[in-house]
């Protein structure tokens, strides 16, 4: 199995950007599909990005599409989201997760949480306007 551990959350200006990172742990991150999910409070946690296990393909919330950007880089285990042009709805829990099966290629997919065996703990992103 995988461990994951978020890096990156903080409190940031309307307009700015913040890059996060998942690093994973305990077996190789090339073995899962990955996918950061949010979660603000009192909604239900929801998919923002997701990339295959090779990083050929990847999907977007339409609500983050042109501002955030996810990558992966299996050789150091981690797993990117960079988000630019933050706003204040972006304004959450961030989590990553695994999914070992890995055989999505739509959002629609990608966005079910059953599908993903391992979860991080979170990072708090904070957007003031």
């Amino acid at each position: 199995q995988v461990q994951l551990v978020e890096s990156g959350g903080g409190l940031v200006q309307a307009g700015g950007s913040l890059s996060l990172a998942c690093q994973a742990s305990g077996r190789t991150v090339s073995a899962y599909a990955m996918g950061w999910f949010r979660q603000a409070p009192g909604k239900e946690r929801e998919l923002v990005s997701a990339i295959s296990k090779s990083g050929g393909r990847t999907v977007y919330a339409d609500s983050v599409k042109g501002r955030f950007a996810i990558s992966r880089d299996n050789a150091k285990n981690m797993v990117y989201l960079q988000m630019n042009s933050l706003k204040p709805e972006d304004t959450a829990v961030y989590y990553c997760a695994a999914d070992e099966s890995g055989f999505c290629t739509g959002y629609g997919c990608f966005a079910a949480r059953s599908r993903y065996e391992y979860w991080g703990q979170g990072t708090q992103v904070t957007v003031s306007s």
